[in-house]
């Protein structure tokens, strides 16, 4: 069983690289948007922060499931 809990805890924390590629996504076309449209950033960087709280907060949810997988008993 501690086998079983040991894979479910990796499974949950792969969901990092998922908010990785998509936090590296999200600064690009942040990057993009602010050299086209300079006057603009002021609308563009209060999304691209949320855009990477909500990406962000996958990866925490996954290391939270792995630490209560391996530490539950």
């Amino acid at each position: 069983m501690e086998l079983m809990t040991a894979i479910g805890a990796g499974i949950a924390v792969i969901s990092g690289i998922g908010a990785g590629v998509g936090i590296g996504i999200a600064t690009s076309g942040t990057a993009q948007a602010i050299s086209r449209q300079p006057e603009a950033s002021g609308k563009i960087l209060p999304m691209f922060f949320l855009g990477v709280a909500l990406a962000e907060s996958t990866a925490i949810y996954g290391l939270v499931i792995s630490i209560l997988l391996i530490f539950s008993k």
